[in-house]
């Protein structure tokens, strides 16, 4: 019993909706044997697909096929992941190069922060320090 390669991604969890699925074998993210795949294209069991998503490329093996969603727990006995090594590393490599942006908290500011940045620019602020620099020259 073949399955749409769109339901089957959808079906798998790989993407979050069958549009979405149909959209990326559009733009052809969706490979097997190198040639990119349509939606209605179908699978089979032991074909082996390819799915771009960032900047690696699994790579899945099919072991059962489902037109239905399934629960994440049950997904590993559908579908192998045979991504190379090397792809996996370009992912913890993309994850490592990410982190090197700002500490947390050094961003913008939050509300609190902003109010706390108005209340020092009122006028109210700027008075109570002019009177303290006149008690400095006393």
């Amino acid at each position: 019993m073949p399955v749409r390669v769109d339901k089957f991604l959808f079906a798998m969890r790989i993407y979050k909706t069958r549009s979405i699925a149909a959209d990326a074998c559009k733009v052809g993210r969706i490979t097997m044997n190198g040639q990119p795949l349509k939606a209605s294209r179908t699978f089979e069991i032991g074909n082996k697909f390819s799915v771009r998503k960032g900047p690696i490329t699994y790579t899945y093996e099919i072991l059962r096929l489902s037109e239905n969603r399934l629960g994440a727990k049950l997904v590993p006995d559908y579908i192998r992941d045979i991504t190379s090594k090397d792809q996996l590393e370009l992912l913890e490599l993309a994850r490592l190069a990410g982190q090197n942006g700002r500490d947390r908290g050094t961003g913008r500011p939050t509300k609190k922060d902003r109010r706390d940045i108005e209340q020092f620019f009122s006028d109210d602020y700027i008075a109570d320090l002019d009177d303290w620099d006149d008690n400095l020259d006393n």
